[in-house]
């Protein structure tokens, strides 16, 4: 590992001389202190000016949501999830939902020790959740890759991958594939990947076996509660499919600044959920911008229309920060609420000391299916965000990671991490939950 640890990308990446000076600029007049108005989020469409902007907000997040959205969809506390009046239920199914698990140089150092004192949070769920964003490879196909650790490609050898997805022999249940990364090591990325995921018995979403698995839900079964999960990302980082294998990963045009949000894949599968019985379905969802605090407006439309649509839970990932949680009653039932979490931040990443880019979320949701007026229903019962953090420390030579909960560390005066950046990420949490976060302060 590095003496210095790089604290984000705009640190480590090169960028132009024209590109900096744009940056700086920017920084000097303040143009970009909201979110930039027709701007691309997909590597593939991304000109000067985009690409400009992503290297600004990378090290100053933008803390602002654009105009036309009003924050107040997103400060209602989460006690309006409930069960409804005569409800009775009869069985229960407990989640847990995290957000990106991405390679860092030496994680494979951090195995058993990464989740220690996030365990029970993760690994005591019925079913828990990530996004997976580093294809596995041998280790010496990783390190041609990534060379000296300043590129944009992410990929890990099945050390690190055994370190990012488990812990003490309990592993994550469902792992999200379909996202901007998952094509980096090419078709023999994916497949390694999903055979990695088959040896350690995990559900690997988003990316088709076969041409008839393509907008097909995945269906998990736990306590005689059928949960069905559809998956999409907004892109593939400009990398292209074989004409013959298109079907390898869920990817529909999200976000794109050419034509309009396309959930046509995403309502494939929830029609296919439907058609198999789910009592309860989750979307997965690849999209945002990064190193922004809020989501977009069309975001937001999509969102609901998905909820709309017959999703009840939304599993946002790719922005790299937290963003809020909306609770959506929704008009197809309206004893129902719909729970968005529009971006659950990076839960590992080779960035150590950006309060931004070290802070993330967990949700624990609690599931009851029971009866209500004769018909059998699946609620969520309750949710609980909980606001956690990548801690660094040093065994000699290794350098290990550690995901801590925020709130264990709110009262203490430290200077590893020092109290000025435990400060940090708790403004942001208040920015983004408000009241929602009382038990923090």
């Amino acid at each position: 590992m590095p003496r210095h640890l790089p604290a984000s990308p705009a640190e480590v990446f090169r960028a132009s001389v024209r590109t900096r000076a744009a940056v700086q600029c920017a920084a000097w007049l303040r143009l970009w202190d909201r979110p930039l108005q027709d701007v691309a989020t997909d590597l593939e469409e991304m000109k000067f000016a985009d690409m400009a902007y992503w290297f600004y907000k990378s090290a100053r997040p933008i803390i602002k949501s654009e105009r036309n959205v009003p924050q107040i969809l997103f400060l209602h506390d989460r006690s309006v999830v409930k069960l409804p009046d005569e409800f009775r239920s009869d069985t229960s199914v407990a989640l847990s939902a995290s957000g990106d698990l991405i390679q860092a140089d030496g994680l494979e150092s951090s195995r058993d020790f990464l989740f220690e004192n996030v365990a029970s949070a993760l690994f005591d769920a019925d079913i828990s959740f990530a996004n997976y964003e580093s294809p596995v490879a041998d280790e010496e196909v990783v390190r041609r890759a990534i060379g000296d650790g300043r590129t944009a490609m992410m990929c890990c050898s099945f050390a690190q991958y055994s370190a990012l997805t488990g812990h003490r022999g309990r592993r994550f249940t469902v792992l999200n594939v379909a996202n901007n990364h998952i094509l980096d090591l090419g078709i023999e990325g994916v497949e390694a990947t999903r055979r990695a995921m088959a040896r350690t018995g995990i559900i690997d979403i988003g990316a088709p076996r076969h041409p008839g698995e393509y907008g097909r839900a995945n269906i998990v079964v736990k306590n005689q509660v059928t949960i069905g999960f559809v998956s999409a990302t907004f892109g593939l980082n400009a990398h292209q499919l074989p004409e013959s294998e298109t079907f390898r990963v869920h990817t529909a045009k999200l976000l794109s600044r050419y034509v309009p949000t396309d959930l046509a894949l995403l309502k494939m599968q929830i029609e296919d959920c439907k058609k198999q019985g789910c009592d309860f379905i989750i979307a997965s969802i690849h999209w945002g911008y990064e190193f922004e605090f809020f989501p977009r407006s069309r975001q937001i439309d999509a969102a609901h229309s998905l909820i709309e649509e017959g999703v009840d839970l939304i599993l946002g990932h790719h922005p790299h920060v937290i963003q809020p949680l909306e609770y959506y009653r929704t008009k197809r039932d309206p004893d129902r609420i719909g729970v968005i979490a529009y971006s659950l931040g990076s839960l590992t990443w080779g960035w150590y000391t950006a309060p931004h880019l070290v802070l993330s979320m967990i949700l624990n949701i609690q599931l009851s299916k029971g009866s209500r007026n004769g018909a059998r229903r699946t609620y969520i019962e309750s949710i609980k965000p909980i606001p956690v953090f990548r801690s660094i420390s040093c065994q000699g030579k290794r350098t290990l990671m550690r995901i801590e909960k925020l709130e264990d560390h709110l009262d203490q005066c430290t200077s590893s991490p020092s109290a000025a950046r435990i400060n940090q990420m708790k403004d942001y949490v208040d920015l983004v939950f408000g009241s929602q976060m009382k038990s923090l302060s």
